[in-house]
């Protein structure tokens, strides 16, 4: 099993594939911040203003859950506008070798606490792929996933238990 991850960069357009040098050009699993930063810098990653990742909706929800001493999904769950699309995005991949990836990218809660860090980049909870049987990326209330380590567990009920993807995910949920 290879992984890699990193957690509170800001400076990265793309963080996933910064994901991908620790795993492939590092020995480590997970790198945060500054650190992970530079470590893509000087693999020949562009340095980018935090400021692309805002927009005025985003920016009124924060106002509106500040208002409200709320923490909320980058989802709200209200309907999608197609032209608003954005948060946590997710990825799973079959390639033509029969190998298995998964990949998930987030700007996290709104209005969360600083130093917050969700699930997306800790393998087997928001996500996690083994040629065994599965890739999963999840999506949704981070902490809740970080506790069950839900991706883990969907891929540990397939792997030992037998169970179907819809199955171990039903089970999971």
């Amino acid at each position: 099993l290879k992984a890699g991850a990193v957690a509170g960069v800001s400076h990265l357009r793309n963080p996933v594939l910064a994901a991908r040098l620790v795993m492939e050009q590092s020995p480590h699993v997970m790198m945060i911040g500054e650190g992970a930063e530079n470590f893509a810098f000087a693999h020949g990653m562009e340095r980018v203003s935090p400021e692309i990742f805002s927009t005025p909706l985003r920016y009124e929800q924060l106002l509106a859950a500040r208002e409200e001493g709320a923490i909320v999904l980058d989802h709200s769950g209200a309907p999608l506008d197609e032209k608003q699309k954005m948060g946590t995005v997710g990825a799973v991949a079959l390639d033509l070798d029969g190998n298995l990836a998964a990949a998930t990218s987030t700007g996290g809660m709104t209005n969360k606490l600083p130093g917050r860090v969700g699930d997306s980049p800790l393998v087997g909870a928001g996500c996690y792929a083994n040629n065994a049987s599965v890739a999963v990326s999840c999506t949704g209330t981070g902490e809740v996933f970080i506790r069950a380590l839900a991706a883990y567990d969907i891929a540990a009920l397939m792997d030992y238990g037998g169970l179907s993807l819809a199955e171990a995910c039903e089970r999971v949920v």
